[in-house]
């Protein structure tokens, strides 16, 4: 027996999954992965507790069946993608801690860009948006603030996560990286596919210790040590790894991932929009010449909405109990939560917005906050999903879904009450594993027969069960409450063309 090892290192934990040649998962294990905030706005995280939570998830993977590493024809990586870290060439010793993507540090600065005029050129040529979100802005932060860096310019080595994993498994043989993750830097021009030699001067970078640009597919090298010889023949960043897994390879086709954030990605095909509608435009997938382009859209609190009612209001002793809380509650009652706790990402983009909770009186219970914890991530959902049809000027069908948060049944009712389509749950929570291991095995024709698979199955669909009337008198009333969540403490509304 041969099998396809799929890795997947993201915020909170790193998995791993054995497919066998009919694309089922012979078996998995995961780690899971601590978050460092060690000043406020600051969220960092071990290099090394990267690597290693992802190698043992692995090799627990392979003991579970009594797989061997001969048996690995080839091995998959999907990652957190904007999180980026700094180490030395020769030594492979990291150079403080990995900078995530949910950091804010870099947020004035990003603001003294946006002053000297850099926001549109860099939308213009990147598909982003100037926010600390990207690696670019905290990469020039560093640069200012910890000097030493300078002087290890010529040992130094910057990297995506895909990157720091790549260059573990090759013991340093590759330091490499592929359009979906270099496009999440703020210095990848995605329309020329390169790195752009402006940008790079703008955030002080020198090309010396970027990353080589390979294809999504092919062989990015080869392991060693445990994972001698093993071929790595596909690298992803996670999103697009789930749009991938659910199969979305048409043009048009859509999908939702519910986890810390929720990401929603649409495939453009190879010919990429303008950035509009307060949305993205990123690499999806490389393979050889030929490149598909997503639109996309970032919400930052999904399922850490539920954790902070957890750890932060304990309202109820787990997550998993969060739900059965609101399901005491048929209606929110008036209340709205807009879970901007790090701010709101699109299509707002408004560093400066804070959470908010209003609408409550004297018969407010735990029971309706948590119901509207539910309304507002689905709220934010349908923003971005909006966003995508007036964007495209096309009408939306079916959305698919995947991700932790997306096994609630209760959240994914209401997303699909405030969205107005029909939502389909994946039959497998691992979409972003099952695609960068499905791209893996394509590469070498591991796969017999697909058909039944783990990859692209549906495991339920929820349909609208909301009359129009209604749904828009709730999305009007979430509507106004972000332009209270940005406005309130009267700096003045933010822009919400964000076009």
């Amino acid at each position: 027996m041969e099998y396809i090892l799929a890795l997947d290192q993201g915020t909170t934990s790193s998995r791993a999954l054995l497919l066998d040649r009919k694309g089922e998962i012979a078996s998995q294990a995961r780690r899971p992965i601590s978050i460092l905030t060690p000043r406020p706005e600051w969220v960092e995280q071990s290099p090394e507790l990267l690597w290693s939570s992802l190698e043992e998830a692995a090799r627990e993977a392979l003991e579970r069946v009594g797989v061997k590493p001969r048996q690995v024809v080839a091995i998959g990586i999907a990652n957190q993608r904007e999180t980026f870290l700094l180490w030395d060439r020769r030594s492979l010793e990291p150079l403080g801690n990995a900078i995530v993507w949910q950091d804010r540090r870099s947020a004035a600065l990003c603001d003294r860009l946006r002053k000297e005029g850099w926001e549109e050129a860099i939308r213009a040529r990147t598909g982003l948006r100037l926010n600390p979100y990207f690696s670019g802005s905290k990469l020039l932060w560093l640069w200012e603030h910890v000097p030493v860096l300078r002087s290890r310019l010529d040992r130094l080595c910057f990297g995506t996560v895909d990157s720091w994993l790549l260059s573990q498994l090759t013991g340093g043989k590759a330091h490499a990286t592929e359009e979906s993750n270099a496009s999440r830097t703020l210095f990848f021009n995605i329309y020329e596919r390169r790195w752009d030699q402006e940008l790079l001067s703008l955030f002080q970078i020198p090309p010396a210790i970027l990353p080589r640009l390979l294809p999504s597919a092919g062989l990015f090298g080869k392991g060693v040590g445990f994972w001698e010889g093993i071929p790595i023949l596909a690298v992803l960043g996670d999103q697009q790894a789930s749009l991938f897994g659910q199969l979305c390879w048409g043009a048009g086709s859509f999908k939702t991932t519910y986890g810390t954030g929720a990401f929603s990605l649409m495939n453009l095909g190879n010919r990429p929009l303008a950035a509009t509608e307060g949305l993205l435009v990123s690499s999806g997938w490389n393979r050889g010449k030929k490149t598909d382009y997503v639109l996309e859209g970032s919400v930052f609190i999904a399922g850490a909405a539920f954790q902070w009612l957890v750890e932060g209001l304990r309202l109820a002793p787990s997550i998993g109990q969060v739900e059965a809380l609101a399901r005491q509650a048929p209606e929110a009652e008036g209340l709205v939560f807009v879970p901007a706790l790090t701010g709101l990402g699109s299509p707002y983009w408004d560093c400066s917005a804070e959470g908010l909770l209003i609408g409550m009186t004297r018969k407010t219970r735990p029971s309706h906050i948590a119901r509207a914890a539910f309304e507002g991530v689905a709220h934010q959902v349908c923003d971005v999903i909006e966003a995508m049809g007036r964007a495209t000027g096309g009408s939306l069908h079916e959305m698919k879904v995947d991700g932790g948060a997306a096994q609630s049944d209760l959240l994914l009712q209401i997303q699909a009450n405030l969205l107005g389509l029909s939502v389909a749950r994946s039959r497998s929570p691992e979409a972003t594993a099952l695609g960068v291991g499905l791209l893996a095995g394509r590469e070498t024709g591991f796969f017999t027969n697909l058909e039944g698979s783990s990859f692209g199955q549906i495991e339920r669909i929820f349909s609208p069960l909301l009359d129009s009337r209604e749904r828009l008198r709730k999305r009007e009333e979430w509507k106004s409450a972000v332009e209270r969540a940005q406005g309130w403490r009267g700096e003045g509304s933010a822009d919400l063309s964000s076009g």
